[in-house]
């Protein structure tokens, strides 16, 4: 097993027989101490926060393959923290596509002239480049394009898909008792034919879920919605 990436909160090993292995770390994003999904830097240590975002990725990404949804995840290891998967081709250096049913952190940042905190967004859809360096910067469909980042058909396919999965996530958590406000989804492409398919993780360590109007924290909201934990 080679280490390929050790990133802020997940390392990357490949394996001999071509697949690839997540290994998910107890590092989350943030500033001040405070965890913030949308920073770009590790602000603190959870104890436990790799398992549950496992444990949250493992329940979704087994729920989109079930539905036929293309992903990279084949199968995870709760006792090891690791995910296995399909290697995947990144969009240029890597692309977020951020859900947004409500107004928070960034987007208020930029659009609090006309933006209040919490105002509702109806899924609204926004693409930025992985660029720690120029703070993630948006960037439009014929950016993305003229750049030879992502097709334009690939930037509405993207769209449409970021819309259903996080449909399918919102009910999901509704049914709990949770309101999912927004969150961000990494894409690649996989296979011989470089289909479209979701990469990465889908946890509390990539989105901001409310209840009765209070912020839940990752580890609280893997509980609340996943229940005890479990090692298999």
């Amino acid at each position: 097993m080679k280490l390929i990436i050790k990133g802020k909160t997940k390392d990357l090993y490949e394996l001999e027989n071509g697949l690839y292995k997540l290994h998910f770390k107890d590092d989350v994003t943030g500033s001040d101490g405070a965890f913030d999904p949308g920073a770009n830097q590790v602000g603190l240590i959870m104890e436990g926060a790799g398992k549950a975002g496992l444990r949250m990725s493992r329940y979704f990404y087994e729920k989109f393959n079930a539905l036929g949804i293309l992903t990279h995840y084949v199968e995870s290891n709760l006792s090891e923290n690791t995910m296995t998967v399909h290697p995947a081709e990144s969009f240029g250096h890597g692309v977020e596509v951020i859900l947004r049913y409500k107004a928070l952190g960034s987007f208020i940042r930029r659009y609090g002239l006309y933006a209040k905190e919490g105002m509702d967004l109806d899924g609204y859809v926004e693409f930025t480049l992985k660029d720690d360096g120029r703070g993630d910067p948006l960037i439009t469909k014929e950016g993305l394009s003229v750049l030879g980042i992502m097709r334009a058909d690939e930037y509405d396919e993207l769209s449409t898909i970021t819309r259903k999965l996080g449909g399918i996530i919102r009910d999901d958590l509704a049914k709990k008792g949770l309101e999912l406000y927004d969150m961000k989804f990494e894409y690649g492409r996989i296979g011989k034919e470089k289909k479209v398919a979701l990469i990465d993780e889908i946890s509390g360590g990539n989105m901001r879920v409310y209840k009765e109007g209070l912020y839940v924290e990752p580890l609280e909201l893997e509980k609340l919605f996943l229940g005890e934990c479990d090692e298999n």
